[in-house]
């Protein structure tokens, strides 16, 4: 039986990998410091004989006994309102934390997959965004140490890959949404579905035309396993390229929930990137992938999922309380 290691497995998209995991006949072992993840996402799998769980920070040693065949790096604040409350944090699972995984990959000679973003290429000045692309990130802007980290962690992945001859693969996410993401997290998708439940108005930050892909979670989950399985050491986009105006978009959420707000208008948060639109080419030529997963279909299922939240849950003004984890 081939033994995976997934950190950030109490998270939105770590969660969702160790299901599908645990679907194809692996041992899999979850890790996560919970200081985003939630354990309620994985509580399900905790009576699994395949399945176990160390509640544990990758940015100090990290050690698992036994063989190891595959490691999935997930580990990582995601969400604007997480990098910008806990940054020191955010630069150090993907620097320190990243370094830790590639070491423990290079001893148990295992492949490894590290989650990179879509936000390595900033406020793009190309689009739609190829791997090639270099990107335009502010490197000392609030959102810089989140796109840095991450760029970080693609250069010393592949410095690894070269000089030690570790399996490295990288996949660059785009907005991905579905089941278990977190209200109030600062990404659009919850907020718009967060308000319009509560009965709020809708936030559009900016004049609502800046764009937006959004690929359902089965579709980023099979893009990753597909990739994991690949020879490809490059990065590899992964993410919908169907394209939306944020104002489009409320629009869309305001008619699925059957709800009759108002949209209001705040101003722009600093480098937030005006377009967001995968290249998918190489995706489709390197592993036969592309998203199948409509927005409408998608959508209906994310919101069914907020629906069936408890009414404390969807009344909580902020998702997560960072206080204890300001020192780090």
């Amino acid at each position: 039986m081939k033994r995976i290691l997934i950190t950030g497995a109490a998270g939105f998209l770590g969660s969702h990998l160790c299901d599908r995991f645990i679907k194809e006949g692996y041992h899999v072992i979850g890790m996560d410091n919970l200081i985003t993840g939630d354990l309620k996402n994985i509580e399900h799998l905790f009576k699994l004989e395949h399945f176990e769980f160390y509640h544990h920070d990758i940015t100090k040693f990290v050690h698992v006994p036994g063989k190891l065949d595959y490691i999935l790096h997930f580990a990582s604040p995601a969400s604007p309102i997480d990098y910008l409350k806990i940054p020191i944090q955010t630069l150090k699972v993907g620097s320190l934390g990243t370094h830790n995984l590639l070491g423990l990959a290079r001893v148990k000679k295992a492949r490894i997959l590290i989650a990179s973003t879509s936000e390595v290429y900033g406020d793009p000045l190309v689009h739609p965004q190829t791997e090639e692309y270099y990107g335009n990130v502010n490197t000392i802007g609030p959102r810089g140490v989140y796109d840095e980290a991450k760029r970080f962690q693609e250069s010393i992945t592949m410095a690894y890959h070269t000089f030690h001859g570790v399996e490295t693969r990288i996949v660059r996410i785009f907005n991905t949404y579905g089941p278990r993401m977190r209200l109030n997290d600062g990404r659009v998708i919850p907020a718009f579905i967060g308000q319009a439940i509560r009965g709020e108005d809708l936030t559009i930050f900016g004049d609502g035309m800046q764009t937006r892909s959004f690929c359902y979670v089965d579709d980023q989950v099979e893009g990753i396993f597909r990739l994991l399985h690949s020879d490809y050491v490059y990065p590899v986009n992964i993410g919908n390229p169907d394209e939306i105006t944020i104002k489009d978009f409320a629009e869309e959420i305001i008619k699925l929930t059957g709800t009759n707000q108002k949209v209001v208008y705040q101003p722009l948060p600093i480098n937030d990137p005006l377009q967001r639109q995968p290249d998918t080419t190489k995706a489709k030529e390197l592993l036969g992938w592309e998203a199948k997963v409509n927005r409408a279909e998608g959508m209906k299922i994310t919101y069914d999922y907020f629906k069936s939240l408890s009414k404390e849950e969807l009344s909580k003004e902020e998702h997560k309380d960072f206080s204890k984890y300001i020192n780090y």
